[in-house]
């Protein structure tokens, strides 16, 4: 598996992390279920770690524009960001 599909992959995975946070968060504060939105953390925050290291080694290694390197890292940031770059950006590049 090559480096770039390894990054597509943990940027989907750390999308739809981020975005359990929306499930379990109205469990933890507004049904006092605490459980769920601690596991999805835990899991979410490896993500978080995985896809800035993988990031920024995926950066070094295809030489990318600072620019661009700074758009993956804010993807991370923003809902369905990371669903974006993968569409739009990485998914091309990985095909070639």
């Amino acid at each position: 598996m090559s480096l770039l599909k390894a990054f597509r992959y943990i940027a989907i995975a750390e999308g739809i992390s981020y975005l359990l946070f929306g499930v379990t968060m109205p469990l933890k504060y507004a049904y006092e279920i605490a459980e769920p939105n601690y596991y999805i953390g835990l899991a979410h925050g490896i993500l978080f770690l995985l896809y800035c290291a993988l990031g920024l080694i995926t950066a070094v290694r295809y030489k990318w524009k600072l620019g661009f390197s700074i758009v993956v890292f804010l993807a991370s940031l923003i809902p369905f960001g990371t669903f974006y770059l993968e569409a739009k950006y990485l998914k091309h590049s990985a095909d070639n």
